[in-house]
C-alpha cells in the first residue's frame, strides 16, 4: 500500500474487501484486479492512494498438490522452490508478464502466471519491503540477494521453516530505515507427513520490534 496511517490502512481495508467479494463472482483473479482497479478509482476517501497486489487462487490436484494461479498488479514476484538433487532447492521467479499498480489508472492491465504446487515444494510471498531492506555494506537486499538466500535451503520445503529462515535474515538487516514488511509462505507436505494438505505461515513486521505469527494447516 502507498503510505501509512489511516488512510492507508482504510485502503487495505478496502482491497481486502474488494477481492474477497470479486472471487465470489469471477474466478479469474485478474478479474479481481480488474474488480480493485475499479473499486479504488471510483472511492473518494482513497484519493491518490495505489496499491500493488497478488492475488491468487489455489485448486487441489491429483498428486496432493495444488495448482496455483498467481494474478499480479505491479507486486515483487513470487518465489517457488522445488526440491532438487542432493538435498538443495531450485529457485524460480514466478513473474506473470504485465501487471501494472492498481488504483493508479482506469486502464490497468493485469496479468496471470500458474504453477504447480507439488509435495515437498514450498512458495515464499512478501512485500517489497524485504527485496529493499538494506545489507550491512548499504546495498539493497534486491531479487538477487533474496534468490541467493533462498537456493541455501534444503528440500523438501516447510513454510514453517521458510518463514523462520526469512525472519531470521530480516533480524541480520539493519532495521533503522526498514520499511514494513509481510510475508506468506505456503508448502504442501510430503505423502510421509501428516497431516495432508497446504500449510501456511504468515507474517507481519510493522516495525522492528512487533511481529504477528500464524500457522495453519487445511484438510
Amino acid at each position: 500500500m502507498c503510505g501509512k496511517g489511516a488512510e492507508a490502512a482504510s485502503v487495505t481495508s478496502l482491497t481486502r474487501y474488494t477481492l474477497r467479494a470479486a472471487a465470489l463472482v469471477d474466478a479469474d483473479p485478474t478479474a479481481a484486479l480488474k474488480a480493485l482497479n475499479t473499486a479504488l478509482l471510483l472511492d473518494a476517501t482513497v484519493g491518490t492512494r495505489f496499491c500493488t497486489t497478488i492475488f491468487g487462487l489455489l485448486d487441489p490436484a491429483r498428486d496432493g498438490g495444488f495448482t496455483v494461479t498467481l494474478a499480479t498488479g505491479g507486486h515483487p514476484p513470487a518465489y517457488h522452490l522445488t526440491p532438487a538433487e542432493g538435498g538443495g532447492v531450485r529457485v524460480e521467479a514466478v513473474r506473470a508478464k504485465g501487471g501494472m499498480l492498481v488504483g493508479a489508472i482506469a486502464e490497468a492491465a493485469f496479468a496471470s502466471r500458474t504453477l504447480h504446487l507439488a509435495p515437498g515444494q514450498g512458495l515464499l510471498l512478501y512485500t517489497d519491503g524485504l527485496t529493499e531492506a538494506r545489507t550491512a555494506d548499504g546495498h539493497m537486499l534486491a531479487d538477487t540477494g533474496l534468490t541467493d538466500f533462498l537456493a541455501q535451503r534444503r528440500g523438501p520445503v516447510s513454510a514453517g521453516r521458510l518463514f523462520d529462515d526469512t525472519v531470521a535474515l530480516l533480524d541480520t538487516l539493519p532495521g533503522t530505515e526498514r520499511d514494513d514488511v509481510a510475508l506468506l509462505a505456503l508448502s504442501v507436505p510430503t505423502p510421509d507427513a501428516a497431516p495432508a494438505g497446504i500449510t501456511t505461515t504468515v507474517h507481519s513486521d510493522a516495525a522492528p520490534t512487533v511481529s504477528v505469527r500464524q500457522e495453519n494447516r487445511r484438510p
